[in-house]
């Protein structure tokens, strides 16, 4: 599936009808989660088991399991967005399991890759909620594909380490009015979206690579 006609897919994905601002429930832009699927697909990395963090109505996992996941689990703290993501996966014709539960909570032994727009932490009651977010996709899985403010690189550097960021995609994230403190019905802000890799994953590609090196030499 091409990334165009991914996102054109996800266009039908639907929101919730009242966000609450405290957990910061902005739904992940349909062409901010193409470019991300669209990344994890052409380097085969949504083939197996997929966890969405935070999955709110859905878009992350649907279009994971619309590019081919074996298995795709979403979680969300929140009843109300597992509702409307489980009517999202029906209407587009996809088998996605949903958790309503914390994110800390999550328990996952086979998961293979995380995708996740985690809360970026701007409101008061919702400091550090990336971090928790971190912590717990590289907890369950060695590669994870997640999307930051623009300038997150050297806190997420320092905060993941020994893991490591693997590739960067500079992104523009169209940010509909929702609350009463937006004065535009628009705004575009700058996001980045990362790879990240587990310690022992990334070990495990430099010893490949070094053999690779060493047998064609």
């Amino acid at each position: 599936m091409r990334k165009k006609e991914l996102e054109i897919i996800l266009e039908g994905v639907e929101d919730l009808s009242e966000a609450d601002v405290r957990s910061e429930q902005y739904m992940t832009p349909a062409v901010v989660a193409a470019e991300l699927l669209h990344f994890a697909f052409m380097r085969g990395e949504l083939s197996g088991v997929v966890y969405d963090l935070g999955c709110g109505t859905g878009i992350l996992a649907i279009g994971a399991k619309l590019l081919g996941a074996k298995k795709v689990v979403g979680v969300d703290k929140d009843a109300r967005c597992i509702e409307v993501a489980r009517k999202n996966a029906k209407k587009l014709g996809v088998s996605v399991e949903f958790l309503c539960c914390d994110v800390r909570d999550v328990r996952a032994m086979a998961a293979d890759v995380v995708v996740m727009n985690p809360p970026f932490g701007a409101q008061r009651s919702n400091r550090r909620a990336d971090r928790i977010f971190l912590k717990k996709a590289l907890e369950i899985a060695p590669i994870v594909y997640t999307i930051h403010n623009a300038g997150s690189e050297p806190f997420i550097r320092k905060f993941i380490s020994p893991h490591v960021i693997t590739h960067k995609i500079n992104a523009k994230f169209p940010l509909k009015r929702r609350f009463h403190f937006h004065k535009k019905d628009v705004k575009v802000i700058e996001v980045e979206i990362y790879r990240l890799e587990g310690r022992k994953e990334r070990e495990k590609e430099l010893r490949q690579g070094f053999i690779s090196r060493k047998l064609s030499n």
